[in-house]
């Protein structure tokens, strides 16, 4: 399926947490639906206008029911500053879906024990993979952790089989690294979405468990469907590989995980 470009409205938008926003968004494309792991890149403001590039964010959460599909993102930098203030009403410029996503469908029905592992605004496409994964009969456990202050985590009660978080500081959940909260042999299959050293780090215990693993890569992509090559990354292939493209979503063993 191509990703398609068009002009978006906005339905909602609020501030979550301190530079964290969740905007709504009208999407009536069904032809172009998106799943989990998927995302978009989003202009607001003209391809004259700094900064240069569209801004690629992920896919929070679709509802084709009610047509709206939901981005939460992180306000870091000039692009995301301007996205942060549009309003209900407000259009801009939206193209996608891109990227390969997670498969739940299938991962639902070939494995049974699944664990979803998400560090701070890595915990944003996981929400849709959650609740794709619940749908497909097979709602996963849930371990997140945040720097601090924990968001969005009250939506997932409900879906999530379990839901545990851990938090830097301690003032949420258990005081220290997400993965201090589940033991990688309990699981048949971990997905991964957060910092790459979390990612790191959790890979290399389900490696070390036996245990297969998925990780969604974050990088900055310039045009989104792999023609640029500015988001290459290593991997165990021979040949180069982009995140956009080829991912973001990647067996931890090709590119967290070598040798």
């Amino acid at each position: 399926m191509r990703a398609v470009c068009c002009d978006a409205v906005v339905l909602d938008q609020t501030v979550v947490e301190e530079n964290i926003c969740l905007m709504k968004v009208l999407w009536t494309d069904m032809e172009h639906a998106p799943h989990a792991g998927q995302f978009f890149t989003l202009r607001a403001w003209g391809h004259d206008e700094e900064p240069f590039l569209s801004r690629p964010i992920s896919v929070h959460s679709w509802d084709p029911e009610n047509h709206e599909l939901q981005f939460l993102y992180q306000v870091k930098g000039h692009g995301t500053e301007k996205l942060a203030k549009l309003k209900a009403g407000d259009h801009f410029q939206v193209t996608g879906p891109m990227g390969n996503g997670f498969d739940t469908a299938t991962l639902a029905k070939e494995y049974n024990r699944i664990l979803v592992v998400g560090g701070g605004i890595g915990t944003a496409p996981l929400y849709q993979t959650v609740r794709e994964l619940a749908a497909a009969g097979n709602a996963p456990d849930v371990c997140f952790g945040f720097t601090d202050v924990p968001y969005e985590t009250a939506k997932y009660k409900g879906l999530a089989k379990s839901l545990k978080v851990a938090t830097d500081s301690g003032k949420a959940g258990v005081k220290g690294f997400v993965t201090q909260l589940y033991d990688p042999k309990d699981y048949d299959l971990i997905l991964l979405c957060g910092p790459t050293p979390m990612m790191k780090n959790a890979a290399n215990g389900a490696v070390a468990a036996g245990v297969k693993c998925l990780c969604s890569l974050e990088a900055k992509m310039a045009c989104g469907i792999g023609a640029c090559l500015g988001c290459t990354c290593k991997t165990t292939r021979e040949q180069a590989v982009s995140i956009c493209k080829d991912g973001p979503v990647f067996d931890a063993k090709e590119v967290l995980v070598h040798g």
